[in-house]
């Protein structure tokens, strides 16, 4: 799940209803996720992604810090958010992403999707070609969205080159359509739910212990050779 990259904090004025939490289920066709459910749970700056059974992700919205649990091996790993930052911007400058984000375009084309009329955008580059079906009418749409923009730090939306973020959206996508060399991913929204979420889903269970990655270097040099070792 290359997913993504997305930003902007929320102001002190939002409304109660933008802080509420929520629980979105997806249903993802095509890829090698085809026909698992991604659920993501928002409480307020802090998002939990259940990608699979095996692998869960956490992020922290205000530190950009991310946490990945790997459930079976009941272990983790953390990445703090300048760490990330510099992964991402060396990502971008190797990986021919394009300097500005695709701009969002109406198509005029409707469809139903689960009992909502929705309106299909797209944006596209050289990288990927995405549609998004939005319902206006969706409940909720307008706080579900200032949470997702809230929790995704804004330093590695930025340097998301070339990716659509929730920041070009006017409005909460029912449906994601995704076309890129490797092929076409679909994910569909059945289900959202308003209920309390516990701290303690965002935390690393007691249990698990954690992965230590190598100390190296980040920057925007390629590694040179290993110093000689001859006399």
């Amino acid at each position: 799940m290359k997913a993504a990259l997305l930003s902007l904090a929320l102001s002190a004025s939002l409304c109660v209803s933008a802080r509420a939490d929520f629980t979105i289920v997806q249903k993802v066709e095509g890829g090698k996720a085809a026909g698992n459910e991604i659920i993501l749970k928002l409480k307020g700056d802090r998002a939990r992604v259940e990608a699979s059974p095996q692998m869960t992700m956490i992020v922290d919205g205000k530190t950009g810090d991310t946490l990945t649990l790997m459930n079976a091996q009941k272990k983790f790993l953390r990445i703090s958010g300048d760490k990330a930052k510099a992964i991402a911007e060396l990502s971008a400058k190797y990986s021919g992403a394009t300097p500005e984000r695709p701009k969002l375009v109406a198509t005029g084309k409707k469809m139903t999707i689960n009992g909502y009329e929705a309106e299909e955008y797209v944006g596209e580059t050289k990288l990927f070609k995405a549609s998004y079906w939005i319902a206006p009418s969706f409940p909720d749409s307008a706080a579900i969205m200032k949470q997702l923009q809230a929790v995704i730090p804004a330093a590695l939306n930025d340097l998301a080159k070339g990716m659509m973020d929730y920041r070009d959206l006017p409005g909460f996508p029912l449906r994601t359509q995704v076309k890129t060399e490797g092929g076409e991913v679909t994910s569909t929204v059945t289900a959202i739910k308003r209920d309390p979420i516990s701290d303690a889903e965002f935390l690393v269970p007691a249990d698990f212990q954690e992965m230590k990655i190598p100390n190296m270097q980040i920057s925007g040099d390629k590694p040179g050779p290993p110093p000689s070792t001859k006399p």
